[in-house]
């Protein structure tokens, strides 16, 4: 998963209502209840025996090491509140649609005269309804990180470039070299 998908990703996770389960024990009892009762598919997805998880059910083991912590927080928040994270997705993609903040280098290709030097640039664009629900089909669908940028790209494109259509008529964006992008339709 790239950039793009990641930050898609971050955003749905701050979409949540409640905070995700404190303790180790109750992070697992919220992975094998979500699993149907299965530890053993479980501890492959933390990377873990079957058995430490059977320990952690027991309270036989408390407190796990680091990188086990971080793997059971990252795990949880993918499958914490999904129907808050779909209602929030709904929405973005019918009526509020999306912020985009980012850091890279845009390009262009606009009439002769003008300056189609690349330069870095930082932007924070709201972005309509139709881009977000674009985005959320083409991630849904399985798209590559490349298709992503372009939908993005395209976005900005309309909406900071040509300011919705009023300048820069045959304006086209090139959105390279990303240095971070932050996505958010809370």
């Amino acid at each position: 998963m790239g950039i793009i998908g990641e930050s898609l990703d971050k955003a749905a996770t701050a979409t949540a209502t409640r905070p995700i389960p404190k303790s180790a024990g109750a992070q697992i009892r919220f992975l094998v209840k979500h699993e149907k009762g299965s530890t053993r598919t479980v501890a492959q997805r933390l990377g873990i025996s079957q058995r430490t998880v059977e320990r952690y059910l027991k309270g036989q083991i408390k407190t796990p090491r680091p990188e086990l912590a971080a793997k059971l927080v990252a795990e949880v928040r993918k499958n914490w509140q999904p129907r808050v994270r779909e209602r929030a997705k709904k929405q973005a993609a019918t009526s509020t649609g999306i912020v985009i903040e980012t850091r890279a280098r845009f390009g262009f290709t606009a009439a002769p005269g003008t300056s189609d030097d690349g330069r870095i640039r930082r932007i924070t664009q709201h972005l309509p309804p139709k881009y977000a629900a674009r985005l959320f089909d083409a991630q849904a669908a399985g798209a590559t990180e490349q298709q992503l940028q372009n939908i993005a790209a395209e976005g900005l494109q309309e909406q900071y470039f040509k300011d919705g259509g009023r300048r820069a008529e045959g304006l086209l964006v090139e959105f390279t070299d990303i240095d971070y992008v932050e996505l958010d339709y809370s």
